[in-house]
């Protein structure tokens, strides 16, 4: 059975740091691109970051660019994203979702609330 398992949302102060973890299980984790995506209310759902299978190569959302750091332990078949100087706006639902190489098969988590509030 395919899990993907989030956890480490919270409530933040803006300028404070998270750490999201996303636990994978069920399907072959290292040929798999790792992604987290975001969604606040009334806004369509936003690829934030992206870790290629090697776990060389990311890439990030403009918008959290040089704040956010994706990364993965293929041994341990986790992914996180460290989440830092956090915004307002970085408030929303955060998911961690899987790509199999081919493009052919797509997994999602449940999905962990991010707030960002004073």
């Amino acid at each position: 059975q395919v899990q993907l398992v989030e956890s480490g949302g919270g409530l933040v102060q803006p300028g404070g740091s998270l750490r999201l973890s996303c636990a994978a299980s069920g399907f072959g984790f290292r040929s798999y691109d790792m992604r987290w995506y975001r969604q606040a209310p009334g806004k369509e759902r936003e690829l934030v970051a992206t870790i290629f299978s090697a776990g060389v190569s990311r890439r990030y959302a403009d918008s959290v660019k040089g704040r956010f750091t994706i990364s993965r332990d293929n041994a341990k078949n986790t992914v996180h994203l460290q989440m830092n100087s956090l915004k307002p706006e970085d408030t929303a639902v955060y998911y961690c979702n899987a790509v199999s190489l081919n493009r052919s098969l797509i997994y999602w988590g449940q999905g962990t609330q991010v707030t960002v509030s004073s």
